[in-house]
Order: structure tokens, then sequence, then C-alpha cells
């Protein structure tokens, strides 16, 4: 077995930490990285640990094995903790001061009675000793202690396992093979170790390295491994072949890729839609058939469309599947579409059947009422999202935990008369968790003809923000700032982006460094469409003879002073620059100010820097959040204080914003309110589902409050499948997969029957974002009522938008699309009427505005009319 040990100073890929997952065992040298991984990886997590007070509580928090060295173990063992969870190590301080020879025996005799496994440091030279065997074909001394190890059980968890740690040279292929065959395991650094694509000379292939160290070997003439494919809860779903190329394309991409003896490498259902995400690799006992265990999507594993090569699946995973199925498109009038269809009678049902479980006495009825409570419990699992593996998984990490609570019934339960506590039926239920790596990247799944009114409105809604509590948080800031100017700003910047700066505003001339050809020319480019758009918003002034002698004119004059918030913390963001700077150039705007928060060697951003310059900045305030907000709102001794503040930011940002725009003392607007950002896709089956998967991905990377929405209009299970896998495939690959693992598990999609459908609800949901993706989205333009900006066919991402097709990416959020618009020209000029009333024109209205002012009884209104009819 391949071991592979991460230190806390180890920085591998997401790529090759993702493979690095799949393998059974991966050991932490920092025991809270173990405690992190044992919550998204499927490889259990051994640490090590310096003391034996230390293993107790690392032990309660799911990390499987305790790493203790040899030393520290007391000579009755770790209180209260049984040999199944420690392990010891022989520390290369141990094997230099006694020598190789008596550790050995010392773990022979001593240390496997004591332990789950025994590590041994070794260097390379220790090594060749260790692995050496005698004159008589004696077998080595690494080989006879792993025999003794493996005579050994432990409880049910199986032999004791032997670990060589090479502490101070890196490891072979060849040295990986020789202690595999003394019946060893290998512990190797994740530095040493690399996909096997981007492997440098001084790293290990991770397939090869865990074929040798594994001890891999076929008894089949053409060399392929025998491969057993399980699903999440072992059930065997068929058996295939691999060799060293497949298995590396596996590591690689974290699929079901295997090797078919007509057609090569085979990469499954790749063209049928039935891939797999691959959960963990493992070798035998006997170290000749590998097992792949998976998640299977799609029809199934089997070319017959049925889940298991055996037939279909059978027993709880079978519940387990057709309540799933039955949660997206449950048949009208069917129980269990009315069980998801009605919370209370489902919390109802679970209380009866439980109870009627408790009350069964005989072997039979106990059977009975427990497949009737297990029904309930999985479509009330379902119903939240919740799987089979979810279930298994929290019970294995029960499981670890070595203190144990009393057990004892609440109250309310010993006391029947008492009332359950209520239930939360919400289907935008807050705690979503998110995908765990080698975990399908998925929505979750509606369809709009199961759903409620209650229920459709739910999916309407946006997350809740709590305004009172953003706003407690904000208001000393922007108090502070108010008080004290710069100084507040300055110290706000060192408090929260821990920057320490000597001043607060940057003035023009810019200063703009150097920037790389290629992205400098595609400011340009994006500066020149943006700018051609916003210009041809210009409207010409207004003139009407409302009535002879009555010309009412109306024309546009540019706000003075407007401030541009420019966003800065996990992206760089020179697009937003543009986007809030080209219009207030166009417009006029006499004083362009930009805030962003400043980079940590205090500097700005060089590509915001250069459009600062481009579209005629003034001054740059070097500061982000509140902070920023309040300094443009109401002026420091640096920072000009203006009349309309645009941008869009977090929740503090926003919260700022609109404290400054209902106090009359700052005397300033802003664009819009402003949530997290969005996008509603509608596709259809003329629909690619990799344009589509690429367009919800490009939302949901923004952060984890992204709101991505798909309708898909009248797709089939095979069709919505493909785009799921296009979801996480892609995902898979992005650097910001982090992100998108928490933000498309809170998305959804909602399956509807007609374009028309489709429409009606994202008009509902006025979205900020509106992707038409069929081969006649053009023709919908027209039904469109609610959006920030629409993207019409399968050529128009989202991205163009953002970026540089004209359009501006600044746009109303959380279902503001209803009454505002995004930025645009406008929003930088403010609208002046005038009339002018030749005598002629009074005569001929005169008596109207005074018959008005009598009834208003405004007599000097009346009077100033009056006294000029009478001078006519």
């Amino acid at each position: 077995m391949l071991v592979p040990k991460i230190a806390p100073s180890a920085a591998p890929t997401p790529a090759l930490q993702r493979a690095v997952g799949l393998l059974p065992v991966a050991l932490f040298a920092d025991p809270q990285q173990a405690v992190a991984a044992s919550d998204c990886s499927h490889a259990a997590a051994w640490a090590d640990v310096a003391s034996v007070s230390d293993i107790r509580a690392l032990l309660d928090t799911g990390v499987s094995i305790a790493v203790l060295p040899a030393a520290q173990l007391p000579a009755d063992g770790c209180d209260g903790v049984d040999a199944t969870r420690t392990a010891l190590r022989y520390t290369a301080a141990d094997i230099d001061a006694q020598g190789l020879r008596p550790v050995l025996e010392a773990a022979q005799t001593a240390g496997i009675q004591r332990a789950a496994a025994v590590v041994l440091e070794l260097s390379s030279a220790q090594l060749a000793d260790a692995t050496a065997c005698g004159a008589a074909g004696e077998a080595s001394p690494l080989a006879r202690l792993a025999r003794a190890a493996s005579a050994k059980l432990v409880g049910s968890t199986g032999p004791v396992r032997v670990l060589v740690d090479l502490h101070a040279d890196g490891w072979t292929l060849d040295d990986l093979a020789r202690v595999a065959a003394a019946g060893a395991d290998a512990i190797i650094a994740v530095e040493q170790l690399a996909l096997d694509a981007d492997a440098t000379p001084t790293q290990l292939p991770l397939a090869a390295a865990f074929v040798a160290a594994s001890g891999l070997m076929s008894d089949r003439p053409d060399g392929l491994f025998t491969t057993v494919v399980v699903d999440e809860q072992h059930v065997c779903l068929g058996v295939v072949y691999s060799n060293a190329a497949s298995i590396a394309a596996a590591l690689g991409t974290g699929q079901g890729v295997y090797w078919s003896r007509k057609r090569g490498l085979w990469h499954k259902g790749l063209t049928s839609g039935a891939t797999q995400t691959l959960l963990g690799v493992a070798v035998d006992c006997d170290s000749d058939v590998l097992s792949f265990r998976v998640r299977q999507d799609g029809a199934g594993f089997c070319h017959h469309s049925t889940r298991t090569c055996f037939g279909p699946a059978a027993g709880i995973s079978r519940l387990a599947q057709t309540v799933a199925e039955r949660r997206d498109s449950a048949p009208e009038g069917s129980y269990t579409k009315r069980l998801f269809d009605d919370a209370a009678l489902l919390r109802a049902k679970l209380l009866e059947e439980a109870s009627e479980l408790a009350a069964a006495t005989d072997r039979a009825e106990v059977a009975f009422e427990a497949a009737d409570l297990l029904y309930f419990a999985m479509v009330k699992c379902a119903a939240h999202g919740v799987t089979l593996a979810d279930i298994e998984r929290s019970l294995d990490r029960k499981h670890l935990k070595v203190t144990r609570r009393p057990g004892n019934a609440k109250p309310q339960f010993v006391d029947a008369a008492s009332e359950a506590a209520p239930v939360r039926t919400s289907i935008l239920s807050s705690d979503i968790r998110p995908a765990l790596p080698g975990e399908q990247i998925r929505m979750r799944v509606f369809a709009d003809g199961g759903l409620s009114a209650s229920e459709r409105a739910a999916l309407l809604q946006r997350p809740l923000i709590d305004s009172a509590e953003i706003m407690r948080r904000v208001r000393p800031i922007v108090d502070a700032v108010r008080a004290n100017g710069d100084a507040a700003v300055l110290e706000l910047t060192e408090k929260f982006d821990r920057v320490r700066m000597q001043q607060v505003v940057l003035r023009a001339p810019f200063d703009v460094p150097a920037l790389p050809a290629a992205v400098r020319a595609a400011i340009d480019q994006a500066y020149a469409n943006v700018h051609a758009f916003h210009a041809a918003q210009l409207d010409p002034p207004t003139c009407v003879e409302t009535m002879p002698g009555v010309k009412c004119s109306r024309f546009s004059r540019a706000i003075e002073r407007v401030g541009l918030y420019v966003p800065g913390g996990s992206a760089v963001l020179p697009s937003s620059a543009l986007m809030l700077g080209v219009p207030a150039q166009v417009a006029g705007c006499r004083e362009i100010v930009l805030a962003t928060p400043p980079r940590a060697d205090g500097s700005i951003v060089p590509e915001v820097l250069y459009v600062a310059h481009k579209v005629g900045a003034t001054a740059i305030v070097m500061a982000g959040g509140a902070q920023a907000i309040a300094a443009m709102a109401y002026g420091t001794e640096s920072v000009p204080k203006v009349d309309k503040i645009c941008g869009p930011g977090n929740q503090y940002v926003t919260a700022a914003k609109m404290l400054a725009q209902n106090d009359t003392a700052a005397m300033v607007a802003i664009d819009m309110p402003a949530g997290p950002s969005e996008v509603l896709v509608i596709a259809d089956a003329t629909s690619n589902p990799a344009y589509v998967a690429s367009d919800l991905l490009s939302q949901a990377e923004h952060g984890p409050d992204s709101q991505v929405v798909l309708l898909a209009v009248g797709l089939d299970d095979a069709q919505l499948a493909a785009i799921e896998a296009q979801v996480h495939a892609q995902a898979e690959r992005l650097p910001r997969v982090d992100i998108v693992r928490q933000s498309i598990p809170k998305s959804y999609c909602l399956r509807v029957a007609t374009m028309a459908d489709a429409m009606a609800f994202s008009n509902a949901y006025a979205p900020e974002h509106l992707i038409l993706h069929n081969d006649r989205a053009a023709g919908y333009v027209d039904d469109v009522v609610n959006a920030g900006s629409v993207f019409v066919g399968p050529y128009s991402p989202e991205s163009c938008g953002d970026y540089a097709s004209g359009t501006n990416h600044t746009l109303p959020t959380y279902g503001f699309s209803r009454m505002y618009s995004g930025v645009n020209t406008a929003t930088f000029l403010k609208h002046i009427t005038s009339q002018e009333l030749t005598r002629e024109g009074l005569a001929n209205i005169g008596q109207t505005v005074m018959t008005l002012a009598e009834v208003e009884e405004l007599e000097a209104h009346r009077n100033a009319v009056a006294i000029r009819l009478r001078d006519m």
C-alpha cells in the first residue's frame, strides 16, 4: 500500500491532492490537517502525535489512527484507547541509537502486540539491509516482521501493518517494490509524487508508485489487472480490467477509466453519460485484484442500462435510488410524491412508524416495521438532498469516536405527552452541505409540476440576509471614518486588509506600471467596445411645444463627482473598473474617484491602475470595504466627497452604501442595492450540454453564495444527466473548484415542460444574468420582462458581457431587476427640464393654471398668473 505523507508546508496541486485522496490512507504530520481531511476525504486520515495526551481528543474528531513515537507509549498503553486506533513510530533516532536489528526485534516482540501498525523510519542504506535476504534464501528482516505482524489480528480491523518511512532519501520505484515484496507498506512525502503527466525527474509518477507499492501483480497473459467496481455502498457494479495507463488516467481525472481489451483506454460513460466519479482505489489482500469505488451516474454501470452487470439494485440501495428518482420526477398521484409535497404528513408518518417499531415484539413484525420506517426515513433524507452515502459517512464518523455520551432519552420522549420540536420544511434549507472532494458536484433537481405553491415561491427567494446584524457591524466603521477621516481609513485598512499604508489617495496622473502586451491589448479592446456602446446611449435634448407658445425641454447634465467602488479580495477586477469608469467618462463627470483595496505591498493592481488612467479618473482611494464607501460619501482630508457611489461589493459594502444614502448629512446617491451574483440559464434539447455547464460554472465560481439556476425545458433524464456530468467534469478542472463545491450544491435545476413555463418562471425570478440557450433564442427576447442582462443563443456566454462585448456587467441582483436597470450612461447623468412661455402661450394656458390653483386653495400660485394676464 502507498501512504502519502502530507506536511504542513506541502502544497500539492488541487489535482494531485484529489488524486492522493483516492488512496486508502493518508498520513498527516499536522494533526489539524488530519482533522480537516477526515471531513472531506474518502481516505482514512492518520496523524502523527507527540504524546499520549494528544490522542483521545484527536481520535474523537474522526482521525482513524494516531501515530505515536514508540518511546512515548506507557507500559499500560493509552488510557481508554485500544490498540486498534494507535500506531507506533520507531524514529530514526531510535534506530540510530539502538541499531536496525534490535529495533526490528523490538517491533516484532512488543510493538505489534500493542498497536495496529508500526512505522519504521529508515534511510536508504537501512532499507537495503532490512530487505536483504539471508544466504540460504532466508526471508529478509523486514519480511519476517511483516509476516509476524500479519499473523497478529487486531479485532475486526485486520492484521497489524508494517510501514516504512524513508526519512532521509527519496524513494525509487525499486525501493517501493522491495518493500511491497516484503509485505510492508511505504510512506512517501506527497512532494515526491506527481500525476504521471506532470512528474519531474525528482518525482515519482503517482500511478506507477501506487502499482509498485501495492505489489500489484497479474496472473493474466496480457498483464491486465482484474478490477472490481463497487458503488458507495460497496455493492459490486461489475468487473473490468486496468493497466498502468488506465490507472494513471483514472487518478489524473478522478473518473472511472479502465482498459478495454477491444478498444484500449476506456473512459466509462464518456459517450453514454453514465460516467463514474472515482471515490477510492484499493488493492485486495493478495495484491492481484483492484477495487474502484465510484459514484455511478446515468442509467447505470451495465450497457443494458441496469445499475449493475448482475441486474438492478436491491434492498436499501434500491430504495434509496427509487426515492431519489421520485424526488425529481414523482408520478402524479403517487404516495411518495404526496409525502414530498406534504412535510407535515411525512413528519407524522415518521413519528408513527418509529412508535410502531418501538412497540414491535416478534421477529417478523420488527422487520416489517423497520422496513416501513426506513422507507419514510429515506423520503425525509431525499427531500433534504441527503444520500445513503451521506448516512453511511455519518455512521462511520460516529464509529470513530472514543468518548461516548450516556445515551439517555430526551425528556420529551420519556414523557410521551411532550410534543416534538417542529421540523424545517424549506426546500432552500440553509444547512445544505458542500460537495466533498471526490463527490459528484451537482445541483439539486426539482420538477415544476411536483411543486406546491409555497415550494415554488421558496425557489424564487434569495437567501435571507440578516441586514440588522450587518448594519450593526458597519455603522461603527462609517461613524469612525466620518469622525476621524484619513486616520480612520488607514487604521481600518491595516485591521481588515492587513496592509499598513502611509497615504489614502493617489492623485492623477498615475504612474502606470508596464503590462504584458496581451493584457494591455485586451483592456484596450474591451474599453473601445464598452465606450462605443455607452456613447450611443447619450440622448439628444428633448424639446416639445405642448401648445402654441408653451415650449418644454429636457436636457442632461453629468453628475459632477462620482465614486466608483472596484472590489478586490479573491480576484483582480479591472473589468469592474472599466464597466464603471467608461460610462462615467462618457457622461462627462468632472471628478471620477475610484476606490479599490490595496495589495499586500500597498500598491494598486496594475491592470486597475491602467483602466483608471484610460477612463480619466482623478483620484484613487487605496481602501476597500465599508471604510472606502464612507470616505467617498462624507469626504476626508484627502478623499474628495462624491455625489453618487456606484459599484458592486460584498454585503458590508452594500450596507455602507445604504447607510450613506439614507443619511442626509452625506447627501449621496447610490446606483442600486446588491446581493450575491446570479445567473439563470434556460436550456432545451437543442442546447449543448458543455456550453450550458460552462455558463453555470462561470457564475458559480464567483463565490460560495453565487445564485445559479438552470431551467431544463422538456429534457429527459439522459439529457439532464449529460449537463450534470459536464458540470462536474469542468468544475473539477477549475482552480476555484473549492468555491464551486459550495455554490453548486446550493443551486438548483427546475424541470419545466415548455419555454412559456420557463419564461414565466424567469420573469418571476428576475435574474441578474439570463442566458437563453437554445436554437431559437432571439425569438424569446420579446418575452423577457425582468432581467439585468440577456445573453442570446449558444455563442453568447455571460463572460463576453462581463468583459468586452460592450454591455455593462454591473447589474441588479437579488430580484431587483424588477425595478432597477444595470449601470449605464444615464446612471451618471441627471436630467433637467425647462419651460419657456410666450405672451400668447401664457394667455392660452393661464386660465387652466388659475383654476387648478383655486381647487388646491393656493392663492399665490393663482395670483402669479393672474397678475400677468391683467397686464395683457
